[in-house]
């Protein structure tokens, strides 16, 4: 298979592993095995294989963001790259809905965390984290009431 091909291939499965996630949060088979385990896992051993096999004969480094930049000219490693952030990106919006169902944030508020987490990593993960203190400020306020 080409870099194109297993590229296509893995937002297919990486869209609705996220589908799976924003419409069935609460599922334990969900978090615990398709998005937490399965296919991460299979995002990681892909990962490792291209690195294994594409990695020592390439050009650039990861000293320089000229280096990275060579790097990442590799279809090979660009894809890798790809890779490594659709495992991480899933595994983060995978906690954010395990936390969501512990910490009673209504989907209402998980879903768009999800959707930036996906689209924009980090800064759904932020979103995520101000979701929970709204939440668990607004928690604490109807408790003293």
């Amino acid at each position: 298979m080409s870099p194109q091909q297993i590229f296509g291939l893995t937002n297919a499965i990486a869209v609705l592993s996220w589908l799976l996630l924003a419409l069935l949060p609460g599922r334990r088979w969900v978090t615990e095995v398709v998005t937490g385990r399965a296919v991460p896992m299979l995002f990681a051993a892909l990962y490792v294989v291209i690195v294994a096999t594409t990695f020592a004969g390439a050009e650039g480094s990861f000293s320089t963001l000229d280096g990275v930049a060579t790097l990442f000219s590799n279809p090979w490693l660009l894809l890798a790259g790809w890779l490594h952030y659709l495992a991480f990106d899933l595994l983060i919006g995978t906690w954010e809905a395990r936390d969501a169902r512990e910490r009673g944030v209504p989907q209402l508020l998980l879903v768009p965390c999800l959707f930036f987490t996906l689209m924009f990593g980090p800064a759904g993960w932020l979103l995520y984290m101000g979701a929970r203190g709204l939440r668990s400020s607004t928690t604490v306020q109807t408790s003293r009431s």
